[in-house]
């Protein structure tokens, strides 16, 4: 029995955990075209009867017998990197989060309250078009509070949302590019899609942006959940293999001020279904294999308004010299184990040193060299691991570049330090 979504080759499923009642192996199928969403298809080894009817039941559109619509809400757990979702029924469709009610859910259970007050009330924040289910049917993108309407500490969206509804932010209409790495794993084994179990494929090199069963693994994951995201809504802007083999990226923007981060976190909840159901294991981790193979980032391009305008790269200059400042503030914000990925090597720079150069990926900042050439454009953060969260990163970039003024004596040092004629 083989996982539909995937390099079939590469992953087998145990019949004892991937097989159903029935000995039913489940897998996800991308629907024709005038369709819409994504079919979930159950094979069956046993019986005939029984799973076509399910499969008929799952996928079946319920808009010509009732205006009643599911609404799968979705929050941030209590790793900071974990997604959690849970679903309810609307009585109509409905198109602003303002029309959605409020709902609850035991915060004890997923680490974000104690068991004698376990209720963590959850606000609807963005919604987007429900890929899985088609129809009228929505994803919630909510944030957390207390039952008094304090936001609680994995609630990092609340604090994001207050930095770009401040009117300096707001003027500056800053845009976010973000690129989302990620490894697929076997799932028995946890080791990379379509590498040996324990062992190793050859060196890197052939594997990026690669075609071929012997260097592209897991190539239907990724484009299913391309169109899931355009689906849903998502401006998701590309796709590409990575490096590593089993290593992929997908860009997300540009996106304007707290959308970067309800986009992200949206795409990755996609993500996790559809390896769920190709009986994948996804993984953020910034470094899942030691060694001679590269980590997993989740660089940030960034501008503001006055970066875009003519004479923008002289205000670019003056970010990177803010950011220089606050390398380590943003170091500790920028994601679990990437002192493992920020090495020097691999195209990253070291965790300790802040450093930045035009078309050079070995830096904490990149400037681009069509940049460089019309005097204006963006800047590229390189440090954020894939596991960062995108609220956290992008509220800095916009805080520390817009909102956050050194002292002359600090601005004059770095300048010099980093060879910045500002």
């Amino acid at each position: 029995m083989q996982c539909q979504v995937g390099a079939k080759a590469a992953v087998r499923a145990r019949p004892a955990a991937a097989a159903g009642a029935g000995g039913r192996v489940w897998g996800v199928r991308r629907t024709g075209r005038g369709t819409s969403g994504f079919k979930v298809m159950a094979l069956s080894t046993a019986s005939t009867g029984v799973v076509p009817r399910l499969e008929q039941l799952l996928n079946m559109d319920t808009k010509s017998v009732t205006d009643k619509v599911i609404a799968e809400y979705i929050w941030v757990g209590g790793s900071g990197i974990d997604i959690r979702s849970k679903s309810r029924t609307l009585s109509k469709p409905v198109e602003d989060p303002s029309e959605l009610p409020k709902w609850n859910y035991d915060g004890s259970s997923t680490g974000q309250a104690p068991g004698q007050d376990s209720e963590v009330i959850l606000y609807p924040q963005a919604i987007f078009k429900d890929p899985f289910r088609g129809g009228n049917n929505i994803l919630v993108m909510c944030d957390t509070y207390t039952p008094a309407g304090e936001p609680i500490p994995t609630n990092k969206r609340h604090r994001a949302a207050q930095i770009f509804s401040d009117p300096k932010v707001v003027e500056q209409v800053p845009w976010f590019g973000i690129e989302q790495e990620y490894t697929l794993l076997q799932r028995d084994v946890n080791w990379p899609l379509g590498w040996p179990v324990g062992g190793y494929p050859g060196p890197q090199g052939p594997y990026y942006c690669a075609v071929g069963a012997d260097k592209s693994f897991g190539r239907d994951i990724s484009d299913a959940h391309y169109k899931a995201c355009l689906y849903a809504g998502i401006n998701i802007s590309g796709t590409n293999g990575e490096v590593m083999p089993g290593q992929w990226e997908y860009q997300v923007g540009p996106s304007v001020g707290i959308e970067a981060g309800d986009h992200i976190w949206i795409s990755r909840y996609l993500l996790e279904r559809i390896t769920e159901q190709a009986g994948v294991v996804l993984t953020l981790d910034p470094k899942p294999i030691q060694g001679d193979w590269n980590g997993a980032g989740c660089h940030t391009n960034y501008s503001t308004k006055s970066m875009r305008e003519d004479g923008g790269f002289e205000v670019i200059k003056k970010a990177i010299l803010n950011l220089s400042l606050r390398h380590d503030l943003h170091i500790s914000a920028y994601g679990e184990g990437n002192e493992r990925r920020l090495t020097g090597l691999h195209e990253t720079a070291s965790i300790d040193t802040f450093s930045w150069g035009v078309a050079n990926r070995g830096c904490s900042i990149r400037v681009g060299r069509e940049t460089e050439a019309k005097g204006k454009g963006y800047l590229e953060d390189r440090r954020p691991a894939s596991n960062m969260d995108p609220y956290i990163v992008t509220g800095l970039l916009a805080e520390t570049t817009i909102l956050w003024e050194p002292t002359l004596e600090a601005e004059a040092l770095a300048a010099k330090k980093l060879a910045l004629n500002v």
